[in-house]
């Protein structure tokens, strides 16, 4: 089954969907946003992906109050996410500008006024949030828009998985494989749940969205046929920010889609033929003819 999210087309074959995600990377300014974007198209990638909240129904009551140091002075942890949110007129912005260097773009809502912000501007499509794959609610206003949805599976059990499938149904589902550790460390990639998930959601594309240092974790998921990679990207990964330790710099996204598409070729059909490369090497070594 493939799954249509703008002008891309994702699994059934296709090229691997690469979606850079600049969620909070941008740390509330919109220039950097932009250049995140760039990074992002310079480098290849088919979408890029922001996270949106409404940081008074998002963030747990448990951590509103915590102090927070930021850049700009000690705040609570809700004026934090405040700080850092977007509005429509900024994701307007960036969203043109995304659309402009040929870019799909999209968002994790985390609660349901943010899917409807998220229509109202015209995303095509919603990514849901690992931390957000036991929200019901949110999942059935997800279902509703009609749209396609990305489904992260980090710090989720199988019956949680299956739960949310339920209510989102397999129609116009990509699945993403995750372990949500900032940085993850590889023995939790556990990259053969790639395969698994394939197995337990017939027809609905896997994906892998990785939170990893350096590229070798990722490039394997393809190797093992993720139909999608999502990867954090950042300017620096020594930026202020959670995310930004986790993230893929300029340089370390262009080596990502190269060596995933090098990996692409490399696999092949599984049809076993002698190729023309190998015909000056058989007449000088094989020494018994078929």
């Amino acid at each position: 089954m493939t799954v249509t999210i703008g002008s891309r087309v994702v699994g059934g074959g296709r090229p691997t969907y690469v979606i850079a995600e600049i969620g909070l990377n941008h740390n509330g300014d919109v220039a950097l946003a932009k250049q995140l974007i760039d990074v992002a198209a310079d480098a290849g990638a088919d979408a890029v992906k922001f996270q949106k909240r409404t940081p008074e129904l998002s963030t747990p009551e448990h951590m509103r109050d915590i102090p927070r140091e930021t850049p700009w002075g000690t705040m609570s942890y809700l004026d934090y996410r405040r700080r850092v949110e977007f509005g429509r007129d900024e994701y307007i912005e960036v969203s043109d500008h995304a659309l402009l260097r040929g870019l799909e773009w999209f968002a994790s809502p985390w609660d349901e006024p943010s899917v409807a912000f998220l229509e109202d501007i015209g995303v095509a499509a919603h990514k849901v949030a690992s931390a957000c794959l036991t929200d019901t609610g949110l999942l059935h206003a997800l279902r509703d828009t009609g749209k396609p949805v990305i489904l992260s599976t980090g710090m989720s059990t199988v019956e949680q998985i299956d739960r949310a499938i339920e209510v989102l149904g397999t129609d116009r589902l990509v699945l993403m494989h995750a372990t949500s550790t900032y940085p993850m460390e590889p023995d939790e990639a556990n990259l053969r749940m790639i395969p698994a998930l394939r197995d337990r959601f017939p027809g609905v594309p896997v994906g892998y969205s990785g939170h990893e240092r350096g590229l070798q974790v990722s490039l394997a998921a393809v190797a093992m046929g993720a139909v999608a990679v999502e990867r954090h990207i950042t300017l620096d990964r020594t930026m202020w920010g959670s995310d930004h330790a986790a993230s893929l710099e300029p340089t370390g996204l262009q080596h990502l889609v190269r060596d995933i598409r090098i990996i692409e070729a490399a696999l092949g059909d599984g049809v076993k033929r002698v190729y023309p490369g190998e015909q000056a090497a058989m007449l000088k070594l094989r020494r018994v003819p078929a």
